[in-house]
This record gives C-alpha cells, sequence and structure tokens, in this order.
C-alpha cells in the first residue's frame, strides 16, 4: 500500500477505537487523514508526531499540519517542553463541544431561513411569477404544509382547531416548537374536544405553554406562522378541498384580526384557567366543558362518568353557584375568576 494511503496500525489501538465508524467525526468537520491521526492518537498518553506517522504509514509533515488542526478544534493538545509531544483531549467532552457549535452553527443558518423565503416570494409577486395566494390541493398537501409552518415558525403560531383533521390526533411537532420559546394560541371547536384522549393531550400541550380557549360554533381551521404565512382550508371536506396558502398581505392582516376575535369570544381552557382561584381542577373542567358548549354525552366521556353522574354534579354545581340554568353558572363562574 502506497505510503500517501493512510493505516492505521490496528494492533496498538483497544477494540473500542477502532470498532468507531471512520466516518462518524466527518459531520463535525474532520477529514478522513485527520480522523485517522486522532484516532492514533487516542490510543496515547502523549506522542511526537514523528511516531505517529510511523504508525500510521504517513509523512511527519502531513502529521503534524493534522495535529494543528485537531488542535484548533481543541481535540488535541501540546505538551510543553521543548520535544513537541501531543495529547489528546478528553473525547467526551471535546467532542461534545464540537457538537455545540455546529448545533449552534446550524440553528443561525435556519433562523434565517423564515427571512429568505420572504425575500423570496417577494421577489417572486413583484416579478409577476408569484402569488399572494398559493392554492394546494386535498388533506396530504394541507398536512404537509401544516407541519411545514410548524417547523418554521419562529415567534407565534395562531391555529383555529376543528376536526376534520389531515393529519393524525396527536401532535409531535408543537411540543418541540414550544420546547424552543414559540408562542402558541389556539381556539378549539367542542369538537375537537370530543375525540378521545383530546382533552388529555390538551392540557399536557397546556403544561408545555399552549395557550388554549374553546368557542362554540368554530366555522372554519386556520393556521398563520409569524404573521407572515397562513393556511386556511377552503371546505371541511379535506380530501376534496383546496386549500389556501396565504403569504404577508392585507388579506393575511385580516386572517390574523379574524384570529383575535376568535380568541376574545373563546373560553379559556388549560393553563389559561391555572392560578385563577382556589376552585379544586375537577370543577374547574366541568366549568370549561359547559362553557364550550358540548352535550351532555360528549362531557361524560371526557370526564370519564356516566351522564346520570355527570348531570348530577351540574345540579350540585348550579345550586352551589345559585344559577338558574349553565348561562347564568358561566356568568357566575367567570364573576368568582373560576373560568
Amino acid at each position: 500500500m502506497p505510503a500517501s494511503e493512510p493505516i492505521v496500525n490496528k494492533s496498538t489501538i483497544p477494540d473500542e477505537a477502532a470498532s468507531l465508524s471512520p466516518s462518524t467525526l466527518a459531520a463535525l468537520g474532520l477529514s478522513a487523514f485527520d480522523e485517522t491521526v486522532y484516532r492514533a492518537l487516542l490510543c496515547h498518553a502523549d506522542v511526537s508526531p514523528a511516531e505517529l506517522a510511523a504508525e500510521i504509514e504517513a509523512s511527519p509533515t502531513r502529521v503534524d499540519r493534522s495535529l494543528d488542526r485537531l488542535r484548533d478544534l481543541g481535540l488535541v493538545s501540546r505538551l510543553s517542553g521543548r520535544r513537541r509531544r501531543y495529547t489528546a483531549a478528553d473525547p467526551e467532552a471535546a467532542i461534545e463541544a464540537l457538537i455545540r457549535n455546529r448545533t449552534a452553527d446550524l440553528e443561525r443558518v435556519r433562523s434565517v431561513t423564515m427571512e429568505l423565503a420572504a425575500a423570496f416570494h417577494a421577489a417572486q409577486r413583484a416579478g409577476g411569477r408569484g402569488d399572494v395566494v398559493e392554492l394546494v390541493h386535498g388533506a396530504e398537501e394541507l398536512g404537509r404544509w401544516f407541519v411545514r409552518l410548524q417547523q418554521q415558525v419562529r415567534e407565534e403560531m395562531l391555529v383555529l382547531d376543528r376536526p376534520p383533521y389531515a393529519l393524525a390526533a396527536s401532535n409531535p411537532v408543537e411540543p418541540v416548537s414550544l420546547a424552543q420559546g414559540v408562542r402558541w394560541r389556539a381556539v378549539y371547536a367542542p369538537e375537537a374536544l370530543e375525540i378521545p384522549g383530546a382533552l388529555e393531550e390538551i392540557t399536557e400541550l397546556a403544561r408545555r405553554g399552549e395557550r388554549g380557549r374553546v368557542l362554540p360554533g368554530l366555522p372554519l381551521k386556520l393556521a398563520i406562522a409569524d404573521a407572515k404565512v397562513a393556511l386556511l382550508p377552503l371546505s371541511l371536506d379535506l380530501e376534496a378541498t383546496q386549500v389556501a396558502l396565504i403569504h404577508e398581505s392585507t388579506l393575511l392582516d385580516g386572517l390574523v384580526e379574524l384570529f383575535q376575535t376568535y380568541w376574545e369570544l373563546a373560553v379559556p381552557i388549560g393553563a389559561d384557567t391555572v392560578g385563577r382561584s382556589s376552585v379544586d381542577e375537577d370543577t374547574r373542567q366541568l366549568l370549561t366543558l359547559l362553557a364550550s358548549g358540548l352535550k351532555d354525552d360528549a362531557i361524560a366521556r371526557q370526564l370519564g362518568l356516566s351522564t346520570r353522574t355527570m348531570r348530577r354534579r351540574i345540579r350540585t354545581l348550579l345550586d352551589h353557584l345559585s344559577a338558574a340554568n349553565r348561562f347564568q353558572a358561566g356568568v357566575q363562574a367567570a364573576r368568582r375568576g373560576w373560568l
């Protein structure tokens, strides 16, 4: 084998180092040769460039340059003294630091994606090659674009949520956005709460930071990312519907205002109800479901009660609030800070 082809003498390397994939560290910016030098160095307490060069059958000059690059990455240290000898930094700490730096670089790239996309779409529209409103078709495209908006959002997501759904009931993307500091406001139709497990998921999302509300009669579905782009199905027959993708415009401004109007009319649920008074959580949940406009059977299912038991609880609650009907109960509950 020619000397220009680096070979690690595996008889001198512990099994753990030899078993690592030679392509693993390329993602951190290491060339194949630098990785070869680094793996060989890991097997010595300290070593000179000439010794490493002999071990991997490469020229000392090439190894010397590689060690300088590895030092710049924080993977290698040069020992003090007249003789040039090197030692490896603890890989667990050094490689983790490189991963963090590379992740930070990628996040900085990602942070400008929406800005670049906005500039691109603005140029397309200015050149007459783009539209304020783009149309896509069907449930599959709706689902794909909804996921894309959630991945792109950086500041605030606004959602009007009601069945039917293009995706599975659970939403794995939203918790990731919430963890990244994205503000998330959602207005749910009562029908959304009737789906098994939906109330539990909304409660969990509230714990993670979502602000949710419920509005009876919510007529449409809508998602708006950073007030820059909106997704609006044009009918509730998702398989056959056209879906409008709306870019920055007065139309988008109007949809943001529409969301805000629905938000003000809606009843708080989840985190928006926490800490308002000392009322117990079961009572608050019952009041929220009553105010959301759910039917008795649906409320009973959400609470895990029989319809008869649930109605008895409602009667007790009305008596406690001195209310003749559910509307009066909602008014009294709101005055007491229970909703």
